[in-house]
């Protein structure tokens, strides 16, 4: 029982450092052994390409000699990464699965798809076997030049990667303008569109939020509360009923009598008027 334990155990962390031995693999090692690639080499790891290969467990490596790199290496250093993404196959290919494509071309997805700056197929290869057997490589790019001749197989490890010589880089047309696209210019405010002018006959139109209402007076001025108020009329009192009535004619100026000697005038009368009465009583008694 103990036995049964113990392989129950251990054959897991067997099988788990078995698949990664095999599934293993370094690019730099494998390029190092050829004395005609070291600039292709260092390229990849000036780029960090070299790990993104490394961490792949299915993988396909264009290589160019150190010969035919010029082009390449004249990249500025985005264009090159770029460039040299499109040279890593995600997937294995030796000569012998090429040979038995069924198709005379075919389209292979490139390690630079992956980066979603591809544009217009540049993420993509285009393979093509002619009737002589010869295979050649190139952008899938429309109106890209397919010349990249596959020259020989550098080292291949089934089916995790494979390292094959082409004759030239692979450069797709626009590559360097990938992903620089500068920023929009801002947006121009568009002008406050004028109302219609009312007419004179027309009733008075409300402003729109587009036209400037003018300022009412009392903002210009101060609170409305502010203001001084018009006292309101004073109410009318009865007219006298010896007023004269409006439209009769009536002197323009009366005299005016005053009440002073008024008073004497009457005084004046009443004492004449009790004399007389006095004398007449007097003569009446003779």
């Amino acid at each position: 029982m103990a036995s049964e334990s113990a392989v129950a155990v251990l054959l897991p962390i067997f099988l788990f450092v078995f698949l990664t031995a095999t599934a293993a693999h370094n690019i730099t090692e494998i390029l190092e052994a050829f004395d005609d690639f070291s600039s292709f080499n260092n390229l990849l790891n000036q780029t960090k390409l070299n790990n993104e290969i490394n961490h792949r467990q299915t993988i396909t490596v264009l290589a160019i000699a150190d010969s035919a790199i010029g082009p390449l290496a004249s990249l500025p250093t985005d264009a090159l990464k770029k460039a040299l993404s499109v040279h890593v196959i995600l997937d294995y290919y030796d000569t012998d699965k090429l040979s038995r494509l069924r198709n005379r071309s075919a389209i292979f997805t490139t390690l630079f798809q992956t980066t979603g700056l591809a544009d217009d197929r540049m993420g993509f290869l285009n393979f093509t076997k002619k009737a002589d057997g010869e295979m050649l490589f190139g952008s899938a790019v429309p109106g890209a030049p397919v010349v990249s001749h596959l020259i020989k197989v550098l080292a291949t490890k089934p089916y995790n990667i494979s390292v094959l010589q082409i004759s030239a880089p692979i450069i797709p047309p626009g590559v360097e303008n990938t992903g620089n696209v500068a920023p929009p210019p801002p947006p121009i405010a568009a002008a406050p569109k004028k109302g219609p002018t009312p007419s004179l006959n027309s009733p008075t139109i409300a402003p729109t939020s587009d036209v400037i209402a003018p300022t009412p007076v009392e903002e210009i001025n101060g609170p409305a509360a502010d203001a001084p108020t018009a006292s309101p009329p004073s109410p009318v009192a009865d007219a006298p009923t010896d007023a004269p009535i409006a439209g009769l004619d009536a002197p323009a100026s009366a005299p005016t009598v005053d009440s002073e000697s008024h008073s004497s005038a009457q005084r004046v009368v009443v004492g004449a008027s009790i004399g007389l009465t006095m004398g007449v009583i007097f003569l009446s008694a003779l």
